[in-house]
């Protein structure tokens, strides 16, 4: 991997261990794949430019499916095309932020009630949330990510519409940009993972109401930490481009 960056290398390295693990995907899913994982976990961090020729040698193939993913990421919202740097990072202001969270805060709740209402399996929630808090513990904030969106997406999978749940992927995916600001905020990941196990709990017991409740204070209470984040970085840059 002469010539590509380290920071490049280092984001694909987990993401190249699942991609061997499916033989039978083609390339053009497999580099999806790969760069999907690397934002989802901030290995490729938001701003960072996604040079194909990099991607692709890092992934051991040709430029063309690593474009064909690219235009793929740039319609789910997780990358965008710059006019000088070509494919980029999706960057989220606080505007953006807060646009994608009220969404969810309105589809989200709803689906989880309706699952739990119909009797769900939360084992599949349970397992994340125990390898979100060995993540956690161990200091591995890429885990963590994955986990946790292992944990919500097992939640909602038993609301019983397959539109409901493809809408709430693609928000969990754009909500990865910045969940890693909130787990730095006051109370950080240990505070969600005290959510996440209210809403588990209540979720065990056939709570509907009270499942979707906790993930409507959850969702809520990450807002109130992170959009205030973003909004001083937001002015920071603007200060140091002036």
């Amino acid at each position: 991997m002469d010539g590509v960056p380290e920071d490049v290398a280092a984001a694909f390295r987990p993401a190249l261990a699942d991609a061997e693990v499916d033989p039978l995907a083609n390339r053009t899913d497999r580099a999806l794949a790969a760069i999907k994982r690397g934002i989802l976990t901030g290995g490729l961090r938001p701003g960072q430019q996604l040079v194909e020729a990099d991607l692709a040698e890092v992934l051991q193939m040709s430029k063309t499916p690593v474009r064909e993913a690219l235009k793929t990421l740039v319609g789910s919202g997780l990358v965008v095309l710059s006019r000088f740097k070509g494919a980029v990072v999706r960057e989220l202001d606080a505007e953006a932020a807060s646009a994608i969270y009220d969404l969810r805060l309105l589809l989200e709740p709803e689906a989880v009630r309706r699952a739990v209402a119909n009797g769900a399996d939360v084992s599949v929630a349970a397992d994340a949330l125990d390898r979100a808090l060995a993540a956690g513990e161990s200091g591995d904030t890429a885990g963590m990510s994955l986990a946790n969106r292992e944990f919500h997406r097992a939640l909602y999978l038993g609301c019983g519409n397959p539109l409901l749940i493809s809408t709430l992927d693609g928000l969990k995916d754009q909500t990865a940009l910045v969940s890693v600001s909130g787990w730095r905020s006051a109370g950080g990941w240990r505070a969600e993972a005290g959510e996440h196990r209210d809403m588990l709990a209540a979720a065990k017991k056939g709570d509907a109401v009270a499942t979707a409740a906790a993930l409507r204070d959850h969702i809520t209470g990450f807002v109130e930490r992170t959009i205030p984040l973003l909004t001083d970085e937001n002015r920071e840059g603007s200060s140091a481009a002036g």
